[in-house]
This record gives structure tokens, sequence and C-alpha cells, in this order.
């Protein structure tokens, strides 16, 4: 199997680390990022020293040959391990359980680890096999034990990891679920990995050759199941990160129609100009202020009437409560605007000794923005205004 097969996913993993390093810094004593990290550089870890080139090299600079069987080993017992951790801290409970469950899962991999080593200083081994040692040595004293070992707490791992992302789907939602449906199919598909190597072992103690099971079809599944397991992680994150920009880009966009027609009312007020790196929660926090600058200055010219007028016209055709508010609010803008230009000397505003009712305070901006894009554009929802404004 070729080595991209390997370094492609080690590559990811890498990618994955190098990112979330700096969170890492800033929340150092996080356990829910300390076991992210962990699970993602051990998991790095178990795809590049697989690659067959990388167990040449370590074979050669240890002297040891297949010295890099148990080094293998026992890294995927430490992402076994950091994996259930990693699942432990994220579903989240009592801390005391948390710690618990934490302690008796690190020591116990941490074990199966350094059974490794030992049961691989106990056997012989002298003939190095780069792709089909478990096979190879599978009645060899001690070498068969750490295979069995190893593909006993790989197995584990998966059916621990799948039950309790399958009994956390049922608690959660949207990307949440998706993330934990893609960590079940992944912890599933590496089952298919420890049948295979379980299937080729067992065929040599019976006497018969499967190593095809082992050296061929079993890696694929560990591929697979790496990448689907990455994204598993990496879905829930990505989306909770971009969820409040998407938001806020949303509702920046949907109050276009609104800022539109009222910029430019209080010519006397000078423009903030955005930075042109300013976030998205920025520009949506300035467009909502410069709005509800626009309805201060609009107040004076408000026709409370002709409002009453356009929401029972609204209700009449059937509109709902807040759609036929909104459009009542909407066509009350829109005269105020075409009153107050109108009126280039002010003299309602100078004259008004109190604010009336200003929409934007009580209802939904992004309501009356839509409800103003149907007025201006002549459509249905309410009467179109004598002029279109820009």
């Amino acid at each position: 199997m070729s080595d991209l097969a390997f370094f492609i996913p080690a590559a990811l993993g890498t990618v994955a680390v190098l990112v979330r390093l700096p969170s890492l810094r800033r929340n150092a004593r996080d356990p829910l990022l300390r076991a992210v990290v962990v699970f993602l550089l051990t998991a790095t870890g178990v795809f590049y020293f697989g690659a067959t080139s990388t167990i040449v090299n370590v074979n050669e600079i240890t002297g040891v040959p297949n010295f890099a069987a148990p080094l293998l080993y026992s890294l995927l017992m430490a992402c076994c391990g950091s994996g259930i951790i990693l699942i432990i801290n994220w579903r989240g409970g009592p801390p005391a359980r948390i710690r618990r469950s934490t302690r008796w899962c690190a020591g116990t991999y941490a074990a199966l680890a350094v059974a490794m080593y030992a049961l691989f200083a106990l056997g012989e081994a002298p003939v190095e096999r780069l792709e089909d040692l478990d096979t190879y040595y599978a009645n060899t004293p001690y070498i068969r034990e750490m295979i069995v070992l190893y593909l006993v707490g790989h197995s584990a791992a998966a059916v621990i990891m799948a039950s309790l992302c399958r009994r956390w789907l049922s608690d959660v939602s949207r990307e949440l679920r998706a993330g934990l449906a893609l960590l079940i199919a992944g912890y599933t598909s590496t089952l298919g990995f420890d049948v295979c190597k379980f299937a080729a072992v067992g065929a040599r103690w019976a006497g018969t050759d499967w190593d095809v099971l082992s050296t061929e079809v079993a890696r694929p599944f560990v591929t697979v199941s790496f990448c689907l397991i990455l994204l598993g992680f990496g879905l829930p994150l990505a989306v909770q990160r971009f969820k409040g920009p998407w938001r806020d880009w949303t509702r920046y966009r949907r109050l276009g129609t609104l800022s539109r027609l009222l910029h430019g009312l209080t010519p006397t007020t000078p423009v903030v100009r955005m930075p042109l790196l300013s976030t998205v929660g920025v520009r949506r926090l300035h467009r909502e202020s410069g709005i509800h600058d626009g309805l201060l200055t609009l107040n004076p010219y408000f026709d409370l009437t002709l409002r009453a007028r356009a929401l029972a016209d609204a209700l009449a055709h059937g509109a709902t409560d807040d759609d036929a508010a909104a459009d009542a609010d909407a066509v009350m803008v829109v005269a105020a605007v075409d009153a107050l230009r109108a009126d280039p000397e002010r003299h309602v505003i100078a004259s008004s000794r109190e604010l009336r009712t200003e929409p934007g305070e009580e209802r939904d901006l992004v309501r009356i923005s839509h409800a103003l894009a149907r007025i201006l554009s002549g459509g249905p929802g309410g009467p179109a205004p004598e002029r279109e404004h820009a």
C-alpha cells in the first residue's frame, strides 16, 4: 500500500494540530482542548509511524529488527485512550465522574502501551517484516500476545467510542448530531480493520494463509475511519466557530433596504467610516446603530394614524400579526421620509416636544426591512409609495 495513504492523513492531522495550538496556548488548563490536541497528535503519529518508509527508518535507527512494531502499537493505544477521554470530556457531566473516567482510561491504555514493549522484549522477531508482521509472527510466543493485545485494545476502544457517541446522539441536534453520526461511522469502519486483522491472524493459527486481509484489505479501513473521525470532531467545532459570523452577516444583509432608505437623513452627523478589515459583527452593529439614528430623526414625522390604517389593511388581507405590524411600520417610515424631505428646514423637528413611538425599539427591524423592500418595489404586502427612495 502506498505511503501516501498514511502521509496524507498524517498531514491533515498535523494541520489540525497547528490550528488548535493557539487556542491551547491561551487556554492551557482546558481539559477538552488538551484532549483534542493529544488525540490529534497521537492519531497523526499512528499514521506517520505506520508508513513503510518510516518503519524502515525506525528499525535502522534503533538497530533492532521490527522495533517499529511496539512503537506503532503503543502509539495506537495512546490514540485509543485519548479518543475515549476526548469523548468523555466533550460530553461533559459531573467533574468528579469525568476525572475518574479519564484516569481509569488513561491508566488502562498506558498499561497496554507498556505491555507492548515488554512482550516485544520477551519475544523473538529477528526477521524484519514491513507489512505482514502480524501474520508472520502470529504463532511466535510473546509476539503473538503483543499482536492480540493491541487488536483487543483497539477493538475495545472502537466499540466504547461508538457506544458513547450512539448514546449521546439522542440528546443533541443539528451539527453536533451530524458530527456524532460521522464519529459512529468512523469507529464502525475501524472495526472493519480489526475484523480483517483477527481473521488473518486466526487463519495463521489454523494453518491457512489469509495474509491479504491483513496487508491489503485492512489498511484502507484505517484511512477512511480517520477521515470520518476527523470530520466528526471538526464539523461541530467549525460550525460553532462560524455560526455567529454567519448570523451577523445574514442580519446585516437583511437590514440593507432599511439602512439604505435611512442613510443620509442626518447630514450634520459625521459619517463613521468602517475600517476595511472590520468584522461582520462590527459592521452589523454599525448598520443597526445607523438605522436607530435614522428612525430617531424621523420620529417627529411618524404618522400614527397612517400606521393604524396600514395595520388594519394588512390584517384584513390575511397577514399575520407580526407581518402586519412590520408592513404598517414600513408604510409609516416611507411616509416619514417623504415628509422629512419635504421639510428641508426641519421645522417639524424644531417644533417637536416629545418622541413618538419608534418602531425599531420593540419590533423586528429585519421584518420591517423586508416589508419595506416589498413596498418600494410595489409588490404585495403594502401600498406602493408615490416615488421610490434609495
